[in-house]
This record gives C-alpha cells, structure tokens and sequence, in this order.
C-alpha cells in the first residue's frame, strides 16, 4: 500500500518548514454496510414525522353545500392549506437538523459515503412522512356518516405540493456539511483502527 504524499501550496506554512503531510483517503467498502443501515434507520424517522404533522397539522373547516357545489370552504379557512405545508417544512427542518447532527456522531464512519446515505435516507423519510402523514390525518378526520346540508365538517390537512420533501435532505446535507467545516481536519476526526 503506497502512501500519497503531497507537496504543501506555496502559500502554506507547512510549506515554509519544508513539511509533506499525507493526505487521507475517503474509505468506500468499509463504509458500504453502515451506509445502508443509515439509510434504513433514517427513513424509518418518516413514520413518526407523518403521525407528529397528522395531529399538528390543522383541519379545514368546511360546509356542506347542496347540490354540485359539494362542500365550501368557510371564510379564512383556507388559510389552513399553507399551515399545513409550513408545518412540514419545519418537522422537515427540525428532522433534517437531528439527522445530521446524529450521523456527524458516528465518528469512525465520517466522510461522503455516509453523507450521501443521510440524505438519501431523509429523502425516503420525508416520502415516507407524506404519505404516512396524510394517511394518518385521513383516518383521524374521517367522516363516517353522510353529513346533512349546512352541516360543518372538518376536512383532512393535505400537503399540495411534492416540493416539501426536499426541507429535510437539504437540511441534513447543510447541517452535516456545517459541521465538517467547523471540524476543520482533512480526516474529519475519524478514528482509525
């Protein structure tokens, strides 16, 4: 196995002491195994990120017309549509900041291949959120008897865009990325052994 050594930058203080480091290399196979179980682990947090925006996401209000009118919205109700969305963003935020935080813990698997399955795995987990999520809020809301004309019913929160499943991956990239900045070795700290 031949060490690379490389020549300092002539910018470099290292350079001026006339010092070569060795430069360490990214590790794949060893990591290939506990990437695949961060990508599990992580994606199965979509289950209870679903169930959390399920019962905090609010319901809209709406009244039951006659005829092909079906059901109106009451006045400002609509509003809820966006609460909705802005709730799953921030379980998003919050999820992707306790990935990364999480997976920057494991100290001997540091480097881009774990980074890649973090934020493979919050993309599978927040999927998994948006349909769990709506899953969840469609039973909780449900509406088992037909409801008579003028009656109030409460409609399940919906999330209208597929957009909303990027705030947790890019959150983690950002977090774990932030983390290697202010680490500031080339092996990232990593143990070896």
């Amino acid at each position: 196995m031949s060490e690379q050594r490389t020549e300092q930058p002539a910018w470099s203080a290292l350079a001026l002491t006339g010092v070569d480091v060795e430069r360490p290399k990214v590790v794949v196979k060893a990591d290939l195994l506990p990437a695949i179980s961060v990508v599990s682990f992580v994606a199965l947090l979509g289950i209870p990120v679903g169930w959390l925006w399920s019962l905090l996401a609010p319901p809209q209000r709406m009244r039951v017309m006659g005829g092909e009118t079906g059901e109106l919205p009451l006045q400002l109700e609509s509003w809820h549509r966006f609460d909705a969305l802005a709730v799953f963003l921030l379980l998003g935020l919050a999820a992707g900041i306790a990935v990364g935080v999480v997976v920057w813990l494991l100290r001997e698997r540091r480097g881009p291949v774990i980074l890649v399955a973090a934020v493979l795995g919050s993309l599978v987990s927040a999927w998994l959120a948006t349909q769990m999520g709506l899953s969840f809020a469609g039973s909780r809301y449900a509406i088992t008897d037909p409801p008579e004309v003028g009656t109030v019913v409460e409609a399940a929160p919906v999330l209208e865009t597929g957009w909303a499943v990027l705030a947790q991956p890019l959150t983690t990239a950002l977090v774990y990325g932030m983390l290697a900045i202010w680490n500031s070795r080339d092996d990232l700290g990593r143990r070896l052994g």
